[in-house]
């Protein structure tokens, strides 16, 4: 069951049940595998929210390691998608947002707004 104070989200994938996380470690394979270069870098790559599939498999399969789940990213490609994208997309932004807080909203000029300290 995920404890959504640590971070963990739930998400189903056909008949399995699964605890998404970004620890530490998850990061930083995302940060080597996208070539992110540091958590700076991660946090606006995924800010733009434009994502291709291969980073959806780093991410979630990243998230997955977090969570504790031993699947390696050609097993997640493989992973149905019974739920739907949007049920997964949406579990990896809830993931995000645990790891980075939310994103501060845009201005009416199309630019992101400082955030609060």
């Amino acid at each position: 069951m995920a404890n959504r104070r640590r971070g963990e989200v739930p998400l189903a994938l056909g008949s399995e049940r699964y605890t998404l996380c970004l620890t530490l470690g998850a990061l930083a394979e995302l940060e080597d595998a996208l070539g992110a270069g540091d958590l700076a870098g991660l946090a606006e790559r995924f800010a733009t929210g434009r994502l291709a599939t291969r980073d959806v498999i780093a991410l979630l399969g990243a998230a997955l390691r977090g969570g504790g789940h031993a699947l390696d990213d050609a097993a997640v490609a493989r992973l149905p998608l019974a739920t739907g994208l949007p049920a997964v997309a949406e579990a990896l932004e809830e993931a995000l947002v645990a790891a980075f807080g939310e994103a501060p909203p845009p201005d009416p000029r199309g630019e992101a707004l400082p955030q609060d300290p």
